[in-house]
């Protein structure tokens, strides 16, 4: 599976791009957090662990057509998702995704996407646990100081992730979402040069330090291709927190919300688009599940795009953790009455201990990242928001506009496109094991 990767951090996108999502973060006036920050970041490093996939076109530099052309039609159709999530919850009053779901098609069936979204927090996590234990454990060999993978992980649990995770009021992290988008520019940036410059060709200074030579033939599609469908899937998902985001939105209307989607996904598949080029175009069909670990240990700059990336991920980790510490809280059936901090911190000790235990003993990205797109995030993405909307506008029977009347023929083709692709992503990622 790692053959079929190409990390996919984040950037260097155009200078409109930066105007406009900055002049947009600075116009519509949102929340002290910075809400197009949160969105941003939030999904750049939900694809931070998971990896453009390139080589599953093939291991030809032309596979890098139809490989970019796929990671901007699958960005595309996530993002309308992401914005039918806020149109669900505009005209259902709803506050959260499991709220959603309660309001438009019953609370009899509304543990199901409790549970999707659980379970793709918690695998969301663990990949990041598992991308942050081998980026340290790189870091601290460059620095001289031995240490295996788990006791990098378990340290770094301890010291940084559990403190974060213990936290109440996430507010204080606000400031370190726009630094972690332009520590993964520098990333992205770094990817390009290092591409761009030779280092890693055949007579590049350094491409004796690699653990594998870069390897390109002549294949430009092979039916492998709908992993990387399926890891765009998890790359590209937020939707679970899209609730949260609308109606925490200042003046949340649909035109506003849609406006801050369109922005931080057309920034974001510009940053995935651009971070699988430079990966693929380096390596090929050598790059790993993690990208940045083909990269030699003596290229300095290398290094100081792994801190970036250490820095991102530990600070979007109690994000996305507490998002799988209240899932696993509704799931329990735990009144909020009962959730009191000494509640809070049995599982939050619980879950780390877990998540850690898993991300020592798992090896492979690639399968987490494909099977976790093929099914839970396929689910979350494409087929839930439909059935939801799909349910409205049923309900509504005459009262439902002309136009709602045939959004939902669009609706209904990508809930059949995500059961399909999720179906054949998961039982090929099963196979690739």
């Amino acid at each position: 599976m790692a053959n079929l990767q190409c990390q996919s951090l984040s950037l260097t996108l155009s200078r409109v791009l930066w105007v406009s999502g900055f002049y947009l973060f600075l116009q519509v006036r949102f929340d002290p957090w910075g809400l197009f920050s949160r969105v941003f970041f939030l999904k750049l490093n939900s694809l931070t662990p998971s990896v453009s996939g390139i080589a599953a076109f093939g291991n030809s530099k032309k596979a890098l057509v139809p490989a970019v052309s796929l990671i901007i039609l699958m960005g595309a159709l996530s993002g309308y998702n992401f914005s039918l999530i806020g149109r669900v919850c505009a005209l259902t009053g709803a506050s959260s995704y499991s709220d959603a779901w309660e309001k438009s098609i019953g609370s009899s069936s509304a543990w199901i996407p409790a549970m999707a979204c659980t379970g793709k927090t918690f695998l969301a996590c663990l990949a990041y646990s598992m991308v942050l234990g081998e980026t340290f454990q790189g870091l601290l060999t460059a620095a001289g100081i031995q240490a295996s993978r788990p006791q990098t992980l378990i340290g770094l649990t301890l010291t940084v992730i559990l403190p974060l995770c213990l936290l109440k009021n996430l507010a204080a992290l606000a400031p370190f979402s726009l630094l972690g988008i332009f520590g993964m520019a520098l990333t992205v940036a770094t990817m390009g040069l290092r591409c761009l410059d030779g280092s890693y060709g055949a007579t590049g200074k350094y491409i004796q330090d690699v653990a594998k030579l870069p390897i390109f033939g002549s294949k430009v599609f092979s039916s492998n291709a709908i992993i990387l469908a399926c890891m765009l899937g998890t790359s590209f998902m937020a939707h679970f927190n899209a609730p949260k985001f609308y109606n925490e939105l200042e003046n949340n209307t649909i035109e506003r919300f849609n406006k801050l989607v369109s922005v931080s996904f057309g920034t974001s598949i510009a940053f995935f688009s651009l971070a699988a080029g430079f990966g693929f175009a380096t390596f090929g069909e050598s790059s790993a599940g993690f990208v940045l670990s083909n990269y030699s240990n003596k290229d300095a700059l290398v290094g100081i795009a792994k801190i970036a990336v250490a820095f991102s991920l530990i600070f979007t980790y109690p994000l996305v953790f507490v998002g799988c510490r209240d899932g696993t809280l509704s799931l329990l059936k735990v009144p909020k009455e009962k959730q009191t901090n000494a509640t809070l911190n049995n599982i939050t000790f619980a879950l780390l201990s877990l998540l850690t235990y898993a991300a020592i003993n798992l090896k492979d990205l690639g399968f987490i990242m494909s099977f976790g797109g093929a099914t839970l995030a396929n689910a979350l993405i494409y087929v839930f928001p439909a059935m939801m909307f799909n349910k409205i506008v049923k309900d509504k029977g005459a009262m439902a506009s002309a136009a709602m009347k045939n959004e939902t023929y669009f609706t209904t083709f990508s809930m059949l496109a995500g059961l399909i692709l999720g179906a054949i992503g998961a039982k090929m990622s099963i196979d690739k094991l």
